[in-house]
């Protein structure tokens, strides 16, 4: 998969609340951290969906849109930074999750994600 392909599937999974689709993104040993947060890492492709699967089965929202703000390259041919604004419906409210994710992508899969969400805009999804 190119870059491309791997954000649009990144932002298409988040959309569908699907960690089925987000986790075939990723190399069978691709790891995703959260650097803010306080959430555990998953190590592997298998974690990254049953962490996925809990996380977005946790909370009644849902994704209105995901907003793609840039699309930075590195010097690094295998890291991307992408700008994000996630939209979520949280009952009749809307709230705007801002976030970057540093993606380190190797053979057509991402081997490192660095997610980092605007924690205030995570507390008040998960509060409802």
């Amino acid at each position: 998969m190119s870059i491309e392909e791997i954000v649009s599937g990144y932002h298409a999974a988040m959309v569908h609340k699907s960690p089925d689709e987000l986790a075939e993104l990723y190399a069978e040993d691709g790891l995703h951290e959260f650097p803010f947060g306080g959430l555990p890492a998953y190590q592997g492709k298998e974690e990254v969906r049953a962490g996925y699967r809990k996380m977005w089965g946790a909370t009644p929202f849902e994704v209105e849109e995901v907003r793609r703000l840039a699309l930075h390259r590195t010097e690094d041919p295998e890291v991307v930074v992408v700008e994000q604004d996630t939209i979520v419906a949280v009952g009749d409210r809307r709230i705007t999750v801002p976030s970057l994710a540093v993606l380190r992508i190797r053979d057509g899969r991402i081997i490192h994600n660095r997610d980092y969400m605007d924690t205030r805009a995570v507390a008040e999804v998960r509060a409802g």
